[in-house]
């Protein structure tokens, strides 16, 4: 695809890795990011207080058809933007267009409440496979689980093989 515009949706508490290590990647493969979260310029701070970002760009005036993939970085960060209609809405018409959804950890929360898994192949945290198998997904235990525009991994041990199949599916 080239030079990919990836939307990276955050707030608050989100693992911090998961949010570094995959930007970190995609900035090097040559890809745009925008941070969107609920508020332009607000700081969000990641759990570990290792990262912390700056939301570019408000929910309320993005649309899905800016943008060419979409990371959601796992933490609490996905629980709380779920409380969020738009945020909500955003992730639903994201992951129906068919482009490229990048999910770790916590982030199925986002999607259950998207309600857009069900018969999907899909990975997440353990806390949280329960969830993901009452929104009607086939949980699946790897380390990275790739499900038509779906990637999605387990933990922050799992970012090398996510990284890897998150680029693959930008070059597809």
């Amino acid at each position: 695809m080239g030079m990919a515009e990836i939307a990276i949706i955050l707030d608050d508490w989100f693992e911090d890795v998961e949010y570094t290590a995959p930007a970190t990647a995609f900035k090097e493969a040559g890809h745009n990011l925008t941070l969107i979260g609920l508020e332009e310029g607000r700081v969000v701070k990641g759990k570990r207080q290792e990262a912390e970002a700056i939301i570019q760009r408000s929910l309320e005036e993005v649309s899905v058809d800016e943008f060419d993939a979409l990371l959601i970085p796992g933490g609490y960060s996905p629980d709380r933007l779920r409380a969020h209609n738009r945020a909500v809405e955003f992730v639903r018409d994201f992951t129906e267009s068919g482009k490229p959804v990048f999910s770790i950890c916590h982030a199925p929360q986002l999607l259950i409440t998207a309600d857009v898994i069900k018969k999907r192949q899909i990975t997440g945290y353990k806390s949280i496979i329960q969830d993901i198998k009452n929104a009607g997904a086939l949980f699946v235990d790897a380390e990275v689980v790739v499900d038509g525009n779906l990637v999605s991994s387990r933990n922050p041990g799992d970012l090398p093989a996510f990284i890897r199949a998150s680029l693959k599916k930008l070059n597809e």
